[in-house]
This record gives C-alpha cells, sequence and structure tokens, in this order.
C-alpha cells in the first residue's frame, strides 16, 4: 500500500508539474510540500495547520482529500490527550482550509478505528465556468457567507465605473471654468478645521481578501458598529473614517496592511482570536 508521501508525488508527476509550480498554485511552501511528499508531517506546527495543507494539496492534485487527511490521523493517533502540545507557529505561509474536530477526544477515538473517517466537512460553495467547476472555502470568520465572485466581472465593473467617473469630471471642469471662473474654490475655514481633525484608516490589499469594519462605541462593546464590508482586490486600498478603535474582521489578515493618517505603513500578519481572524486597531 502506497504512502501519503508516495501517492502526493505521484499525483504532481502526473500532473507534469515541480514543487516549485506546486507551491505558487497552492500558497503553501515548497519546503512543505516536499516533506509531505517524504511522508514527513513535523513541520513544526501543529496537526490542525498541517490537515489544512494537506487538504488543500489534496485538492490541486485531483486526490481524495477526506482519505488523505484520514490516513494522516491514523498515522498521529498514537499521540495522547496528555501529551504537550506543539506552539503554533504565528507565521503562517499560505492558505488553509480548517476543519476543527469537536473535541480531542472524539479525534482520537475515530482515528483509533480501523478505517478511521472524519466528519464530512460543510459543502463548499462552487461556482460553475464553462466546463470548471470552481470550489472555494471558507475559513473560520464572523463574515455572513456570500456568493462567489468572479474577479473578470469586477474587472469589468470597474473599467466602466471609472470611464463613466472621467467622463464626469471632464464635464464638471468645463462648466465650472465656464460658469465660475471669477468665484473663489477655497473651502470655509470650518470646513477645513474638521477635515484636518478627522482621523483616517486605510486597508491595502496584498492579495483578495473579505473584510468587516466596526466601531467600538465602549470599553465592554465586542460587537461593534459596522462601518464597512466587502471584498478587496489584490493591490486595493480603501480609506475609512477612525472616529475610535475598530474592530477589523477579514479571511485573512495576513492579506491586509493598515495606515493610519499619514503615518507608517503596518503589516497585520497571521493573528487572531479565539480561532477567528479578527484583530482590534486601537
Amino acid at each position: 500500500m502506497q504512502t501519503i508521501g508516495e501517492r502526493l508525488e505521484e499525483a504532481r508527476k502526473r500532473k507534469g508539474i515541480t514543487i516549485r509550480e506546486a507551491a505558487d498554485a497552492t500558497k503553501i511552501r515548497g519546503d512543505y510540500l516536499q516533506k509531505f511528499e517524504n511522508s514527513q508531517f513535523d513541520i513544526g506546527l501543529s496537526d490542525i495547520y498541517v490537515r489544512g495543507f494537506l487538504r488543500t494539496y489534496s485538492h490541486f492534485l485531483k486526490l481524495p482529500a477526506e482519505r488523505i487527511v484520514a490516513d494522516f490521523n491514523a498515522l498521529t493517533s498514537h499521540v495522547g490527550e496528555g501529551s504537550k502540545p506543539r506552539q503554533v507557529n504565528r507565521e503562517v505561509y499560505g492558505r488553509m482550509d480548517l476543519s476543527i474536530a469537536s473535541s480531542n477526544a472524539a479525534k482520537a477515538k475515530e482515528a483509533s478505528q480501523a478505517q478511521p473517517v472524519e466528519a464530512p466537512p460543510t459543502a463548499e460553495p462552487t461556482q460553475k465556468i464553462g466546463s470548471t467547476i470552481r470550489k472555494f472555502a471558507r475559513i473560520g470568520t464572523s463574515l455572513p457567507e456570500g456568493p462567489f465572485i468572479d474577479q473578470r466581472l469586477i474587472w469589468k465593473a470597474g473599467a466602466i465605473v471609472v470611464g463613466l467617473l472621467i467622463v464626469s469630471g471632464v464635464i464638471w471642469g468645463i462648466r465650472s471654468v465656464a460658469s465660475h471662473s471669477d468665484k473663489a474654490t477655497s473651502k470655509p475655514a470650518a470646513t477645513v478645521a474638521a477635515t484636518q481633525s478627522q482621523h483616517t484608516i486605510t486597508l491595502f490589499a496584498l492579495d483578495t481578501v473579505r473584510i468587516k469594519v466596526s466601531l467600538k462605541r465602549s470599553p465592554n462593546d465586542d460587537q461593534g458598529e459596522q462601518i464597512f464590508q466587502g471584498t478587496l482586490m489584490r493591490g486595493e486600498s480603501r480609506t475609512l473614517p477612525k472616529n475610535g478603535p475598530l474592530y477589523l474582521t477579514a479571511s485573512a489578515l495576513q492579506n491586509l496592511d493598515f495606515q493610519i493618517d499619514n503615518g507608517k505603513r503596518w503589516s497585520i500578519g497571521a493573528q487572531g482570536y479565539k480561532g477567528y481572524d479578527r484583530v482590534e486597531i486601537p
């Protein structure tokens, strides 16, 4: 019977791709993939991250992901509940599809059976484009579920909006020059002062990410008042008013940088709160 590593390596070679090409496609570090193909799973991360990487890599290679994860669980079933868990490395590279079991006792019981099978995951949303069916997974987050949006449609809509804005700007400029050439265009002093006192936060998307921003109204307010929710594409930025502490929830925090007013640009990194990709920005 083939090992997990042998099945992964055989499937990759059957696709005719290298480890580096597979790492670029899955966003998983190449040294992790090389160890998986050598049936070495001690990569310095907890088993829950290893399962996520194995599931993502198996989907990419068109292998039965749940069977691969079940075989991995059987290999690690000798680890008891009293074992000291490894410290999770906060610098996580790649995209992970995490399936969290109900308890450590349930996982140990399932792994001890002759043919361990994990509980089926929640059905993944799909979108059919031509003859190809695209799947995408939702990482544990408080964001509401929504339909997958084709990036090509977003770019087309964006191009139309930009074109309309340019035309509107040209028309406005011509009318302004013709009818207000003799009027001053400076803002009232009160308006300028109010604008200068308004703090802002700018979010920069390093890759496609769904986000929700909420204003924390009081020290005991753990939900906040929502001020923005949507999807930022790679290279896109969004500037929002910052009138107090903010809760930032995202599908992948490592894909976001932020900047307060015109200050230093900060990287959020792979942070989270009780399993959710959420941070508080004072």
